[in-house]
């Protein structure tokens, strides 16, 4: 974990709690964690998901990998020490969405299990819902989809220390969900995943 460098900082609790927020809401605040290769679907997942929680009455917000580097993490390259800080960053603003009731859809490569298994960590210790969402395809397909032309900059060498190519992708063991891209329809994921966020009552019914 991340040294804390603050001093004479004291946590201020506030009189509304997470359970009055989740009453409110009608839902419970949980991170929604997809992890996979560039182009394997986790923002068009995120996107749609997000849509149809919509239509059901319940707010979500997606953290989107890309989205996020515009902004809080615009001083982060792709270093294996940055990409550390940079999913801890999310995991820290995922928790605090969390904690306010709302549903955190975070898409992220997050290419090492350390990385995810601290921000899963940070959301066990705090009593919340973290769901690893394994958006699995295969690099060949990734690579004919490549819908940034990024794989074919990192295979002409423009592109350093990218994920599949010349760094790791270090897959889940136990993610609470797989979905194969490669082989299911956008709805059939959506579907699965609300299904699921139903069963472990993140969404009232």
């Amino acid at each position: 974990m991340t040294e804390q460098k603050a001093t004479n900082v004291h946590w201020h609790d506030g009189d509304i709690t997470r359970e009055d927020r989740q009453r409110m809401m009608k839902q419970r605040g949980a991170t929604l964690w997809f992890t996979g290769l560039s182009g394997s679907g986790k923002s068009t997942i995120a996107v749609a998901l997000e849509a149809r929680l919509f239509e059901m009455g319940h707010l979500s917000y997606r953290l989107d990998g890309d989205n996020i580097r515009f902004g809080i993490n615009k001083n982060l390259g792709f270093s294996a020490e940055d990409r550390t800080e940079n999913i801890r960053r999310i995991g820290e603003i995922a928790k605090l969405f969390v904690d306010s009731g709302v549903i955190a859809l975070s898409s992220f490569i997050s290419p090492y299990c350390a990385d995810r298994d601290q921000v899963r960590a940070l959301h066990d210790d705090a009593g919340m819902d973290f769901i690893e969402v394994f958006v699995d395809c295969a690099l060949e397909e990734a690579e004919k989809r490549d819908p940034k032309g990024l794989y074919k900059k990192a295979r002409a060498g423009e592109i350093k220390n990218f994920t599949g190519i010349d760094d790791p992708y270090e897959a889940p063991t136990a993610a609470e969900i797989h979905l194969h891209t490669d082989q299911m329809s956008l709805e059939q994921e959506v579907d699965l995943l609300i299904a699921y966020m139903q069963e472990r009552g993140i969404l009232a019914a």
